[in-house]
């Protein structure tokens, strides 16, 4: 690593660590590059349509700790 980036790194691990999340964030993110504009435009349409499907009751959520029991018996 260069000077320059080490003392980035050093200084950023002085953050708390929401802090140092949202900078791992928008890292990663910027390795993505540009988003593209159809993709986003589908995954704005599938938000709207679970957040309808919530709203009017069609969705049908699982107590958490239904969720967390099998998630643990996939990992035996």
């Amino acid at each position: 690593m260069s000077k320059t980036t080490d003392d980035i790194l050093n200084n950023a691990m002085r953050l708390s660590t929401t802090e140092r999340a949202e900078i791992a964030a928008a890292l990663l993110a910027s390795l993505d590059g540009e988003p593209e504009d159809a993709v986003e435009a589908a995954w704005a349409a599938e938000i709207q349509r679970r957040v309808e499907l919530v709203r009017s009751g069609e969705a049908k959520g699982r107590p958490w700790s239904e969720v967390r029991e099998r998630l643990e018996r996939r990992r035996e």
